[in-house]
C-alpha cells in the first residue's frame, strides 16, 4: 500500500510539472517575443522608416498573444485567477503594458517610445520567473469575487504609469538636446533646426542621434500627460473597489495596510503631477521628473511592500 501512495503522489507531481511546463513554455515565448518587438521598433530610431514599426508591431503582437495563453493555461490548470502571486501579477502588468501601448501607439503616436517601453517591460517579466511558485490554491483571503476586478485595474494603471515613465524620460533627452541645439543656432529651436549638422555635432553625443525621430519635447510632455491621467484615473478606481472589498472582507474600508498607505502615496504622487501640469511654469521638466519619481514610487510599493514589508497584501 505504501508504494501505491508513493506511485500517486510521483504520478500526481509529474502531471503538475507538467501543467507547469505548459505555461512556461508561452511565457518563455512571450519573452522572446517581446524582447524581438523592442529591438524591431529601435530600427525606427536609425531607420526613420514605418517598416520597423509595423513589424514590430507584429511581433508585440504576437507576445500578446503567447502571454495571454501562458495566463489562461495557468488559469485552467490552478482553477484560479493566474494574478494571485508577484509571478502572475507582473506578468499582467507586462501584458498590460503591450496592450496599452499598442493602444497609446496608434492613438497618440508614440511608436519612437516603443523600444524603451517593451524593453522595461520585458525586464519585469523575465525577472516575474524567479517568482513562479508553479500551481499552488488560492489562499483564503484572495477568494472573492472582488480579485477579478480590483487586481487587473490597479495592474494596468502600473502599465500606464510604466509607459507614462518612458515619455518622461524621453522628454528630458530631447528637451536636453533642444537646449544644446539653443546653443548652437542662438536664438530659436527652429532656427536650430536649420543648423549646420558639424556645428550639431560637436554638441550632440553619438549616442544621442536616435533623438532626431523624436518629436519636440512640448508633445512628448503632453502625450504623458495623457497617458499617465489614465493610469491616475485606473489607480483611482482601483483603490475605491479594493476599499469596498476590504469592507466586505475585514469590515472596514481602510486598514493603514502598507499596501494602502504605498497605494495612497502613488495617488498623491500623481495627483499632484496632474494638478502641476495645469500649470505652465511648472509643466515640462518639472513634472517629467515627478513622472520619473511617482514610478519610482509603484516599483517601491509594488516590490518592497509585496515583498520585504508584511502586510495583508504581503506575498512573504
Amino acid at each position: 500500500m505504501p508504494d501505491s501512495y508513493s506511485q500517486y503522489n510521483t504520478n500526481a507531481a509529474s502531471l503538475i510539472d507538467a501543467h507547469v511546463a505548459a505555461y512556461m513554455s508561452w511565457y518563455e515565448a512571450a519573452v522572446v517575443l517581446y524582447l524581438i518587438a523592442a529591438l524591431v521598433f529601435a530600427g525606427y530610431w536609425f531607420f526613420r522608416s514605418w517598416t520597423p514599426i509595423g513589424a514590430g508591431i507584429v511581433f508585440a503582437s504576437l507576445g500578446i498573444v503567447a502571454q495571454t495563453i501562458s495566463l489562461g493555461v495557468r488559469w485552467h490548470y490552478s482553477g484560479h485567477v493566474p494574478w494571485n502571486d508577484l509571478y502572475g501579477s507582473l506578468s499582467v502588468v507586462s501584458l498590460f503594458t503591450a496592450v496599452l501601448f499598442l493602444i497609446f501607439g496608434a492613438r497618440y503616436r508614440i511608436w519612437f517610445a516603443a523600444p524603451l517601453a517593451f524593453i522595461f517591460s520585458d525586464a519585469l517579466l523575465a525577472y516575474a520567473k524567479g517568482w513562479n511558485k508553479g500551481l499552488e490554491p488560492l489562499v483564503p483571503s484572495l477568494q472573492s469575487s472582488w480579485i477579478y476586478i480590483h487586481v487587473p485595474v490597479v495592474l494596468a494603471s502600473y502599465a500606464a504609469f510604466l509607459i507614462g515613465c518612458v515619455l518622461s524620460i524621453m522628454y528630458l533627452f530631447k528637451k536636453a538636446d533642444e537646449d544644446r541645439m539653443l546653443v548652437v543656432a542662438g536664438r530659436s529651436v527652429g532656427a536650430a533646426v536649420s543648423a549646420q549638422t558639424a556645428d550639431l555635432g560637436l554638441v550632440r553625443p553619438w549616442w544621442l542621434r536616435w533623438v532626431e525621430v523624436v518629436p519636440p519635447s512640448s508633445k512628448l510632455d503632453v502625450a504623458a500627460y495623457r497617458v499617465n491621467s489614465v493610469g491616475e484615473i485606473l489607480l483611482t478606481v482601483g483603490i475605491i473597489l479594493g476599499a469596498l472589498w476590504a469592507h466586505v472582507s475585514w469590515g472596514s474600508y481602510w486598514q493603514w495596510d502598507p499596501k494602502e498607505t504605498a497605494a495612497l502615496t502613488n495617488w498623491i504622487v500623481y495627483a499632484m503631477y496632474v494638478h502641476l501640469h495645469t500649470r505652465p511654469s511648472m509643466r515640462g521638466t518639472v513634472t517629467a521628473w515627478i513622472s520619473i519619481i511617482g514610478f519610482l514610487t509603484v516599483l517601491f510599493s509594488y516590490f518592497a511592500v509585496n515583498i520585504v514589508i508584511s502586510g495583508l497584501h504581503s506575498y512573504k
